[in-house]
């Protein structure tokens, strides 16, 4: 956006919100592939009880409001809770907003006073089926954040390129001494993947060395994967046959 500043996008704080209880460990998620950090993050967010601490606007934003448990909320926000914070975005944005928001993220994980962050994101996987496992991978601007990594059992990429918001922090971790970490899981992409948010809940729970609850999201990945297999089998019974072979049918050559 050509009137976006380089300090991406304003940060609003909620009436009442206290500012100095940031600090902790800040992790974030988006509606990218997958949806697998929007999930994860909502996860997060409701597991822990987060309160809601402000919300990122801009003009040019699609003026609209998402609606949870009759509660009006601006689909951009940011939580904090017990030495934990969460940004989160519960819509999809062109690419061209990836680096502002990147920049809002990075704005909000230093002046927050956090350790670490940690970005959520899904990566599209090459077996598209629904899949008991998912890959997770990680990478990390720092050697603390690539041990961290080894220690959890995490896949780290060797080579390889990450794009979007994520690629963008875990690149400025790196230029800025920043401890960054991306944790990149399998998903498929025709669906919000639950069970690729869980893997990656998962990862977050390793690397933290914290408990956090997965049933309910288990049990949603579960949902949705009874729901795409419906619509498949209604889909198969509807296809058209393939045409049989005519031995009338002329030769092209």
């Amino acid at each position: 956006m050509d009137d976006s500043t380089s300090s991406g996008y304003p940060l609003i704080l909620h009436q009442g919100a206290d500012p100095s209880k940031l600090g902790g460990v800040a992790i974030c998620g988006f509606s990218t592939v997958g949806s697998v950090g929007v999930i994860a993050t909502s996860h997060l967010i409701k597991s822990f009880n987060l309160q809601p601490m402000g919300t990122v606007m801009h003009p040019k934003f699609p003026a609209i409001a998402l609606i949870h448990d009759s509660v009006p909320k601006h689909p951009v926000r940011v939580y904090q809770g017990e030495k934990i914070g969460v940004f989160t975005s519960e819509i999809q944005f062109p690419n061209e907003n990836d680096v502002y928001f990147g920049q809002t993220v990075l704005e909000w994980f230093t002046k927050g006073g956090f350790e670490k962050l940690i970005v959520i994101d899904g990566v599209v996987s090459n077996d598209l089926g629904i899949k008991e496992e998912s890959d997770l991978w990680g990478v990390s601007s720092t050697m603390s954040g690539r041990n961290n990594l080894d220690n959890s059992n995490i896949k780290r990429i060797q080579q390889g390129i990450v794009s979007g918001i994520a690629g963008y922090l875990i690149a400025e971790g790196e230029r800025q001494g920043l401890d960054i970490t991306a944790l990149l899981s399998e998903c498929n992409p025709m669906y919000p993947d639950a069970r690729a948010a869980l893997v990656a809940v998962e990862g977050v729970s390793e690397l933290l060395d914290m408990e956090i609850p997965v049933n309910s999201l288990l049990e949603d990945a579960r949902n949705i994967e009874e729901k795409v297999r419906e619509a498949f089998t209604r889909a198969n019974s509807i296809a058209l046959p393939a045409p049989d072979s005519d031995e009338d049918d002329v030769s092209m050559y």
